[in-house]
């Protein structure tokens, strides 16, 4: 798991560096904005000139080795020193003076708003002005710096974060200073509002740069926030034996369906399959149960009393994993059958869908659920559940007291979608794409995570693997497809190429 640790965390990882490699800080700033630079490269044949812009912090300091290694390609580059009350950092100094002793260079002072350079919608710049140490929002100078920028046609690529952004507080209060960076070169760590959808205008694309940070000090810090790796989905995985038979993996129950909605029964049904289990039943409407047995032969079905909804859970012995909501409806018959799985069941339970939005209108059940059960709303969904939220980052924290109240998990769908743990834990998934925003996408998550269950993995690893797949399955399916052109039933086709990507390489 890559760690998102806090400000102050960072800090005393760079101090804990710089102590114990050892290395000084000189040092570490080279290495850091070298590992930035070879990055930036690639962006250098498309522009015609190259304007860093400097704080006078650290990194500032590595906008100034940066401009020096770019100066050093024969590329036109200017450097434009911000100057504030704030005395420059010594690393900073330094790098300043070897970059002025450069041959055909320019380094510029902004003291007044009158004195910032033209930028051309051709060149190319990097912001180096702040870091995460930010606290309050710009004003005076610094926002008239910002915003000059902004105005800008040029592409902008920050370094570590787009300045002006807050990372140890969150708010849009100041969002016209933010710089609105094309990229965004994160050292070492992401960074929480990396995962929120209020900053994708000013983050763009980011990439995680390894500056080699100490080891030992990142094992040592204990964070709250992760994101996943593919190394952590396939060292979850258990290996099967060659005499294992299908009794080895599971029998999920799926109760999904109801008139009108079976096609959320079959995809979910056959992403179950697809993910391991070894058997699956589904339970569904009366009406609906010859059309999922035609379309997914390999599950089996039985009905339920009414023809057209479900009203009754049926036996739920004998079964490894459930799951409830995949296009159930929420009929007040319904919504009792529901009650009386909560009542009934011992295991864990998967519920999404109209699953949710029954839970939302009946509350008390909540306390009822089994520990360790796993929902999976998307935001609205969520906030049925838990009341509104006015930003993502209020609403995952939402989330977070969310499960560690009732002790379960919830998986909050979206752009790096949030497994969160009933010890407040969240781990984001890195995995996905837009062309995933259509139908039956969450009935195909619903099934992935039955289905891993099943196989008697934990709920937390089944939700991790689960989305990490989901939305693997949707990028391979996007690029054959395209976004536009996917449909959720292209994730079933790609989730074994997904899950073979993981486990066979």
């Amino acid at each position: 798991m890559i760690k998102i640790p806090e400000v102050g965390q960072i800090k005393a990882i760079d101090n804990y560096t710089i102590e114990h490699e050892p290395i000084t800080s000189e040092a570490l700033m080279e290495r850091a904005a070298t590992r930035c630079f070879a990055r930036i490269k690639k962006f250098l044949p498309h522009h015609q000139k190259v304007l860093v812009f400097c704080g006078s912090g650290n990194n500032g300091g590595d906008g100034l080795v940066i401009a020096r290694l770019i100066a050093k390609t024969g590329k036109a580059v200017e450097a434009w020193i911000m100057k504030e009350s704030e005395d420059q950092t010594d690393d900073n100094k330094l790098n300043l003076k070897r970059f002025q002793k450069l041959p055909k260079v320019k380094v510029g002072i902004i003291e007044t708003p009158g004195c910032l350079p033209e930028i051309d919608a051709n060149s190319l710049v990097v912001d180096a002005l702040f870091g995460t140490g930010l606290n309050r929002p710009l004003e005076g100078l610094k926002a008239a710096i910002v915003q000059h920028i902004n105005r800008s046609k040029a592409k902008v690529i920050s370094v570590d974060v787009p300045s002006g952004l807050f990372i140890g507080t969150y708010s849009q209060d100041n969002d016209s200073c933010i710089i609105r960076a094309h990229t965004t070169l994160a050292l070492q760590f992401p960074k929480l509002p990396f995962f929120f959808s209020e900053y994708e205008d000013y983050i763009g694309n980011w990439e995680l740069v390894d500056i080699n940070l100490h080891p030992e000090a990142i094992q040592n810090t204990d964070v709250s926030f992760y994101m996943t790796e593919l190394c952590d989905v396939k060292q979850f995985r258990r290996a099967r034996s060659k005499f294992s038979h299908k009794g080895h993996f599971g029998h999920a129950l799926l109760i999904a369906g109801s008139e009108g909605k079976g096609g959320a029964a079959i995809l979910a049904a056959e992403a179950a399959l697809r993910s391991g289990a070894g058997l699956i039943t589904v339970h569904t409407a009366r009406e609906v149960l010859p059309v999922v047995q035609s379309c997914i032969p390999e599950a089996m079905a039985r009905a339920d009393e009414n023809g057209t909804i479900i009203t009754h859970p049926g036996d739920v012995s004998g079964f490894q994993a459930i799951a409830f909501g995949p296009g159930v409806g929420t009929d007040t018959k319904t919504g009792n059958a529901l009650k009386l799985l909560i009542q009934n069941s011992k295991l864990p339970l998967v519920i999404d869908a109209d699953g949710l939005n029954l839970l939302a209108e009946n509350p008390t059940w909540l306390a009822f659920l089994p520990q360790g059960s796993i929902l999976t709303p998307h935001p609205r969904e969520f906030e049925r559940l838990a009341g509104k939220s006015p930003n993502a980052i209020h609403r995952l924290q939402a989330a977070r007291e969310f499960a560690f109240k009732f002790g379960i998990y919830i998986v909050l769908k979206g752009a790096y979608t949030a497994v969160v743990a009933p010890n407040k834990q969240v781990f984001f998934n890195p995995t996905g794409n837009a062309g995933m925003a259509t139908a039956g996408s969450g009935d195909v998550l619903t099934g992935i995570i039955l289905g891993w269950l099943a196989q008697g993995y934990p709920p937390l690893q089944a939700a991790i693997i689960g989305v990490f797949l989901h939305g693997l399955a949707g990028d391979m399916a996007a690029t054959r497809l395209g976004l536009e052109g996917m449909i959720a039933g292209d994730l079933n086709l790609y989730l074994p190429k997904a899950s073979r990507k993981v486990f066979q390489n």
